[in-house]
C-alpha cells in the first residue's frame, strides 16, 4: 500500500490487535481501536500516541459498529485497512456434565466472532469503496482473524470452531465480491499464541502448549502475527485466502 495506513483494529486494546496497531503506528500509520474495555482502550491509546484513537464498540451490534466506523473515518479522514481481531473463546462441551450447552453460549460466540467480523467488515468496506484508487486500483484491505481451530477443533470448541470456520468460509466469496471495489480480503488463522487469554492459564499449561508446537516449539509471538498482517497489507497479490500461522501445529482431540 502506497498511501499512509489508516486502520481500524477491532479488539485492538490488547493481544493480537494491540500488536498490529503498534506495528502500524511504527510504520507511520494511524489506527482507531474498537474494543469493549474502556480502561484497556484508553491505556492502549496512551501507549500508542497521538496517531491512535479508541471507540468503545460492541462488534456484534450493527448500530454501534456503524457509529464507530463513522467516528474512525472522522478521526483519520479515511479508512483503507481493517484488521478484525475481536473475539471470545466460547469454550464448553455440547453435552456438559450437568446439562447440554445453553444455546445462548453458542449464539454469543457466533455473534462476537463471526457476525462481529462480518459486521465490521461490511461497514468498513462501504467507506473503503469511496477511496481514491491506489496502485493496482486498490482501495482497501480487510484482514480477518480465524484460528487453526477452524480446521481441527478440539473437544469443547464446537462453538469457537464453528465461529472461526465461518470466517474462513466467507473469506473467498467476500474477496470475489469486493474485486469491483478494489478491496482485498484475507484471513489469518493463528495457532497457539501468547496473548492475555493464555496469561490466565497456569504456567505449566502454557509450557505444555508451547511444547506441543512442532517448530519452533513455543507459543507464537504477537509481533509475528503483526508482521504477517503488515505483509498482507503491502503485498497486493494476496487475496481471498487464509494463511495458517501456527508452527505446523495440528490440534489433537483434546
Amino acid at each position: 500500500m502506497n498511501q499512509q495506513i489508516k486502520a481500524i483494529v477491532s479488539g485492538g486494546a490488547s493481544g493480537l490487535g494491540f500488536a498490529v496497531a503498534k506495528r502500524i503506528i511504527d510504520e507511520g500509520g494511524q489506527v482507531c481501536l474498537f474494543d469493549i474495555n474502556d480502561e484497556r482502550g484508553q491505556q492502549a491509546v496512551s501507549e500508542l500516541g497521538e496517531n491512535a484513537s479508541f471507540v468503545n464498540t460492541d462488534v456484534s451490534s450493527e448500530e454501534k459498529v456503524q457509529q464507530a466506523v463513522s467516528v474512525a473515518k472522522s478521526n483519520m479522514q479515511s479508512i483503507n485497512v481493517l484488521i478484525n481481531c475481536a473475539g471470545i473463546l466460547g469454550s464448553g462441551r455440547v453435552l456438559g456434565r450437568e446439562a447440554p450447552m445453553p444455546l445462548d453460549n453458542f449464539r454469543r460466540t457466533i455473534e462476537v466472532n463471526l457476525i462481529g467480523s462480518f459486521n465490521v467488515a461490511k461497514s468498513a468496506a462501504a467507506v473503503m469503496a469511496e477511496n481514491d484508487a491506489g496502485a493496482d486500483d486498490e482501495r482497501g484491505v480487510i484482514i480477518n482473524t480465524a484460528s487453526v481451530a477452524a480446521y481441527e477443533g478440539q473437544i469443547g470448541q464446537a462453538a469457537y470452531s464453528a465461529s472461526k470456520g465461518g470466517i474462513v468460509g466467507m473469506t473467498l466469496p467476500m474477496a470475489r465480491e469486493f474485486t469491483r471495489f478494489g478491496i482485498r480480503v484475507m484471513t489469518i488463522a493463528p495457532g497457539v499464541f501468547h496473548t492475555p487469554m493464555v496469561d490466565t492459564m497456569p504456567p505449566q499449561v502454557q509450557e505444555a502448549l508451547g511444547a506441543s508446537v512442532p517448530f519452533p516449539a513455543r507459543l507464537g509471538k504477537t509481533s509475528e502475527f503483526a508482521e504477517l498482517a503488515l505483509h498482507i497489507i503491502s503485498n497486493h497479490y494476496l487475496n481471498g485466502s487464509t494463511i495458517r500461522l501456527d508452527g505446523a501445529i495440528r490440534l489433537t482431540a483434546k
